[in-house]
């Protein structure tokens, strides 16, 4: 495996050419409009700080590496907790597992800062999904496990699925959600949620990319004529040679990817983009 090959492609289109002066006059009127976006996304946060929250039931199990524990046991003392519901296809070997929450998992390195704040960041995996119902939590925590493992991820990690119903009332079981909880004493609130592109908060790889000339090259985005389009919209864009692309990393190191799992089939069930 090898890192997406470029050069076989057709030469994509340039930006024009100028001289320094008038590269920079330009860039000086885009940097009005990313300052109002950063002011924009202020405003927003304030916002989301001002928002309501909903009680929980502190008590809500979840399995971890040394048996059950409770929701309020996953904030490890601190004051607030970010849960990130990765998708788990149980019975499923590695390369069939979720390609977007890899993508994502694998940007969470450093948690210090967030401990530094009083915020506990752990996965909840959810062991199952829309089209996989009813298997052993213990079983697919355990190959998530191993999937942790493999990965090389070191955060905290938990199985959901115990409690998965009642910690993601009224939204898709199955399905990635971000989460942020509070804790008052014994007591736990839920006080935010999001799905979907309000996922990237995680991401720092489509943060990168949407700083250069070329930007993601996907097909949604507009860009100018010519600009190339590696990732038209049916492709799975997070997959390299039929695997999670994180993963090649990993198996190159030498790294076992064998979960326990006995499925051999495509996994179904909802994608992460």
């Amino acid at each position: 495996m090898t890192d997406r090959d470029t050069t076989a492609h057709d030469a994509p289109a340039l930006p024009a050419v100028v001289d320094r002066a008038t590269f920079q006059a330009e860039l000086d009127e885009l940097r009005v409009r990313e300052k109002a976006h950063t002011r924009e996304g202020d405003a927003i946060a304030s916002a989301r700080r001002r928002l309501p929250m909903v009680e929980m039931d502190a008590g809500l199990e979840l399995l971890g590496p040394a048996g059950p524990l409770t929701l309020l046991d996953a904030f490890e003392g601190r004051r607030q907790l970010i849960a990130y519901y990765f998708m788990w296809n149980p019975g499923r070997p590695a390369a069939e597992q979720c390609e977007g929450c890899t993508v994502y998992t694998s940007q969470v390195g450093e948690l210090s800062y967030l401990h530094s704040r009083g915020a506990t960041y752990a996965v909840f995996c959810q062991g199952r999904n829309v089209a996989v119902d009813g298997a052993d939590a213990r079983v697919s925590y355990d190959e998530s496990l191993r999937y942790r493992d493999f990965m090389g991820w070191d955060m905290p990690w938990y199985s959901a699925q115990p409690s998965l119903d009642a910690l993601l009332v009224g939204r898709e079981i199955g399905l990635f959600h971000l989460v942020c909880y509070l804790r008052d004493g014994d007591r736990v609130f839920e006080t935010y949620w999001t799905t979907r592109r309000g996922v990237e908060a995680m991401d720092y790889s489509w943060a990168l990319l949407d700083l250069t000339v070329y930007g993601r090259q996907e097909a949604w985005e507009d860009s100018p004529v010519g600009w190339p389009v590696e990732w038209e919209a049916d492709e799975d864009q997070y997959r390299t040679d039929g695997r999670p692309t994180a993963q090649w990393s990993r198996l190159d190191a030498g790294r076992s990817d064998e979960l326990g799992t006995t499925g051999t089939g495509t996994a179904s069930g909802p994608h992460c983009h």
